[in-house]
């Protein structure tokens, strides 16, 4: 077996290991455009979810925003309302404190996310200083 190895898959072994010694390094401009289409590459990762992100949370804001309002009007303005309110209407106030409760929640988490996405966006350019994004025209 031993011999069988020596003779079949050593030689080329060592052919390699000679062909290696011929070694060149890639320039230095090939790296740094390497280097700068990694980070680049993780930035834009970055600012994708970010932008999404923020776009989500406006529409959130938006329709929060409108179930207050609609919530508002089925509550009315008196001060003994739910003395006497509907059945109707309670079903509906009870449908309106589920959805602001979600939506609360939603736009705490999504805050909460963005401040993250913020985070990395600062430190991977405080860890890449020599980094140039992309001009856009």
């Amino acid at each position: 077996m031993f011999q069988f190895l020596m003779r079949t898959i050593a030689p080329k072994f060592f052919k390699r290991r000679q062909a290696d010694q011929d070694f060149k390094a890639r320039s230095a401009d090939r790296d740094a455009e390497t280097d700068r289409a990694r980070v680049g590459s993780i930035l834009a990762a970055i600012e994708n979810a970010l932008h999404a992100a923020e776009q989500e949370q406006s529409g959130l804001n938006e329709r929060v925003e409108d179930v207050l309002a609609r919530a508002a009007v089925t509550l009315g303005n008196g001060t003994d309302e739910y003395l006497e309110r509907d059945a109707r209407d309670s079903y509906h106030q009870d449908l309106f404190s589920a959805e602001i409760s979600n939506g609360q929640r939603r736009r705490k988490e999504l805050a909460a996310a963005i401040t993250h996405f913020k985070f990395l966006k600062t430190a991977t350019l405080s860890r890449f200083p020599d980094f140039k994004p992309p001009r856009t025209e």
